[in-house]
C-alpha cells in the first residue's frame, strides 16, 4: 500500500504530542495524515477518546492506518472492536503504557486499565523500548501477543518521544514505510 492510498490518523497520548514529537512532524510531512483531536488531553476520558477515534475512522474516505503513541495505543485497542469493519488496514503502535504500572506515576493512564486482551482486527506493529519508564519490554511483548501484533524491539530508547530524542525519528518513518509495504 502506498502513502497516497490511505488516511493516516495520528493518535497522540496524554497531553498530546508537542511540536517536536515525531507524530507532529509526521502529521506535517504526510499529506494524508491528520490528528484525532481529544476534548481534554490532560484529563482523559476513555470513552470520549475512543468515540473520537471511532468518529474519525468512520469519516475517512480511504483505508485507514492508525499511528498511535502511548495512551493513544490503549485508545486504539479499546476502539478496535467498535470501528467500521475492514476500514482500518493497519495499526502502527508505539510505546504502549502499562496502566497497572503507572497508577502511581500517571493516574490518568490508570483509567485505561485493564489492557484489552482481544486480538486487533487489523495487522499491527507494536514498537517497544527496553527502558520505557511506562511499560517493561516483557509486558509490551505480552500485550502484543494478546493483540496479535508484531513486536519491534526499539532497543533502549525510552518512551520514544521528543524527550527521549525522537523528534524526526527517521527510523520509525522507514519502519512505517516497510509496514505499509506488507499491507495489501
Amino acid at each position: 500500500m502506498r502513502i497516497s492510498e490511505c488516511d493516516f490518523l495520528i493518535i497522540p497520548g496524554l497531553h498530546n504530542s508537542e511540536e517536536e514529537h515525531w507524530q507532529s512532524r509526521w502529521e506535517k510531512r504526510l499529506a494524508t495524515a491528520s490528528r484525532v483531536v481529544q476534548a481534554d488531553w490532560s484529563n482523559p476520558d476513555p470513552d470520549a477518546w475512543v468515540a473520537a477515534v471511532q468518529e474519525r475512522v468512520a469519516e475517512a474516505k480511504r483505508p485507514v492506518v492508525l499511528v498511535a503513541h502511548s495512551l493513544g495505543v490503549l485508545t486504539v485497542a479499546r476502539a478496535a472492536p467498535l470501528l467500521v469493519p475492514n476500514k482500518v488496514v493497519g495499526g502502527f503502535l508505539v510505546a504502549v503504557p502499562d496502566p497497572e504500572l503507572t497508577v502511581d506515576q500517571l493516574p490518568a493512564i490508570a483509567l485505561f486499565a485493564p489492557v484489552p486482551k482481544a486480538p486487533l482486527p487489523f495487522p499491527s506493529l507494536l514498537i517497544a523500548s527496553r527502558n520505557d519508564p511506562h511499560c517493561s519490554f516483557e509486558r509490551a511483548q505480552a500485550i502484543a501477543l494478546d493483540w496479535g501484533s508484531t513486536v519491534v524491539d526499539a532497543g533502549e530508547t525510552g518512551h520514544i518521544n521528543a524527550e527521549s530524542g525522537h523528534g524526526p525519528w527517521p527510523e520509525g518513518l522507514m519502519r512505517l514505510g516497510h509496514f505499509l509495504g506488507q499491507i495489501s
